[in-house]
């Protein structure tokens, strides 16, 4: 099989992903990468690379439709970055058969356009949380059958021992997005609240103003560490025991990385009831699941003075992970996608009926469903953060569609349009 994967790039977790499955699944598909963007971060490009699929830079549109024509799968590494809109908007695709892996969850912003689903050949979610999504629980038996849901995130192949403080007691960790975007605030309240002397917590990650204001306004100040931006979280990981990982209830993640790793290292995870954690932490058995930031601390004291429960969680959250989440199973699970999928002829989908024909309309998809009204206030910072409308007028600069954003009235804008649904 000739399988064209159309990708904004291949850094963070996508990049890691593919990375990791490339070798396995060399000798299934002649894999093409086609990024839309010159690449920043070539450490996973490289890897994939090294495993025989080919990797290269669209020059333009053009040369996206070109690659196409030539595959005999197209898979769409999608999240909402504006040059995938960009491409599924004004390509002008020939008949494919088509495969969305979505790197986005759709539970909250950034939302997921139920046409997409309708448009493609075979729809991956990364998370099973999105099989939650109320436009897939409703799907038709038929229309069902597209759906799934492949895991993006992959733990170490070696499990490595705590080491304990003189106390007896392990020491913490955090990995991961150190911003109150994705890290819950309530993370030094946490560690606060914890009993008893010889605290430790590290985090690791590169820190925003706001997280290292919070954490010097603890009572305890003393308990945190900051390890700044690593990059090998194994050996960031080897002295911890206990993994605390509470999220932002809307936080945009699905296959969390850090979180799978930390557990394949034999990590005890306390984590909140959020979906995409949840479907990854089975509570008492693989870790604790909290309803709130107090029962985390709950949790977090538990797990310090309870060795037994402590090696219990850690021997099955290794296991766990060894067994359901690693880069064999996803290839495996792909490979039989892309084989099921070459059973059917290919067909034209006309993805700009789903997601609009301009920049606004296209950021507007990424945020409120159809008949929905956009508070512009939503559209994140004024830095230019994945997703944000700041990126995509990075992207488009002279946009009028996106400048009438700017100026829209609060709550006025809406997502007008008719998008395709299943009947």
């Amino acid at each position: 099989m000739k399988v064209l994967h159309i990708t904004p790039h291949l850094g963070g977790g996508v990049g890691k992903a593919h990375a990791a499955m490339g070798g396995i699944l060399a000798s299934a598909a002649d894999q093409t990468f086609l990024l839309l963007e010159e690449a920043r971060d070539r450490r996973h490009l490289d890897v994939i690379a090294q495993s025989g699929a080919h990797v290269a830079t669209a020059r333009d549109l053009h040369d996206v439709v070109d690659a196409a024509n030539a595959a005999d799968i197209v898979q769409f590494e999608f999240w909402n970055h504006p040059r995938l809109f960009e491409c599924l908007a004004r390509g002008d695709f020939p008949a494919m058969r088509t495969v969305f892996w979505s790197h986005i969850s759709g539970l909250s912003r950034p939302v997921i356009q139920p046409g997409l689903v309708a448009q493609a050949g075979r729809f991956v979610f990364s998370t099973p949380a999105s099989l939650a999504l109320p436009f897939v629980t409703m799907l038709p038996p038929g229309a069902r059958m597209k759906v799934a849901d492949i895991n993006s995130g992959f733990g170490f192949s070696e499990v490595r021992r705590e080491r304990h403080s003189p106390s007896g007691k392990p020491a913490v960790a955090y990995l991961g997005t150190v911003d109150f975007a994705k890290m819950h605030p309530g993370f030094f309240d946490a560690i606060d609240g914890l009993e008893g002397n010889d605290i430790r917590v590290s985090v690791w990650g590169s820190p925003s103003e706001a997280v290292i204001e919070r954490a010097r306004a603890m009572r305890h100040p003393d308990r945190i560490r900051f390890g700044g931006h690593t990059s090998d979280p194994a050996a960031a990981l080897a002295e911890a025991g206990i993994f605390f990982y509470p999220l932002q209830p809307n936080h945009y993640g699905t296959a969390e990385n850090a979180l799978v790793e930390a557990m394949s290292l034999g990590l005890a995870p306390v984590v909140l009831d959020n979906p995409a954690e949840a479907a990854i932490v089975r509570h008492g058995e693989t870790g604790l699941v909290a309803h709130s930031i107090a029962e985390c601390a709950v949790f977090l004291d538990r797990l310090l003075s309870a060795t037994d429960l402590r090696e219990r969680i850690s021997r099955n959250a290794a296991l766990d992970v060894a067994d359901k989440r690693s880069a064999q199973r996803s290839a495996r699970q792909f490979a039989d996608l892309w084989q099921d999928l070459m059973a059917e002829p290919p067909r034209l989908a006309d993805f700009r009926s789903v997601i609009g024909a301009c920049p606004a309309d296209w950021f507007l998809a990424t945020q409120c469903l159809a008949g929905e009204r956009w508070d512009c206030t939503a559209g994140g910072p004024d830095n230019a953060a994945k997703g944000t409308l700041a990126h995509f007028e990075s992207v488009f600069p002279d946009d009028a569609s996106l400048a009438g954003l700017r100026h829209t009235p609060r709550q006025a804008a809406s997502q007008g349009r008719e998008h395709a649904q299943y009947g």
